[in-house]
């Protein structure tokens, strides 16, 4: 004897298992909208090379014995 009965599903179409996982769509699907335009970049006091130049430099300074 079952005690839970699984209820028969029937079979739908594509489309409308499409709408029930992504909603239905809309006519406006893409919207173009206009962005301000990009703030200049400053020059940093320190370039990328030579902070990597001054970490290597101190990882050796601390590798060596004292």
């Amino acid at each position: 004897m079952r005690l839970f009965r699984r209820p028969k599903l029937r079979p739908i179409p594509e489309a409308v298992a499409y709408a029930r996982c992504h909603g239905e769509r809309g006519l406006d699907i893409v919207r173009v909208v206009k962005m301000e335009p990009r703030r200049p970049r400053y020059d940093l006091p320190v370039s990328g090379e030579a902070l990597r130049q001054a970490f290597e430099e101190r990882l050796t300074k601390r590798d060596r014995p004292a």
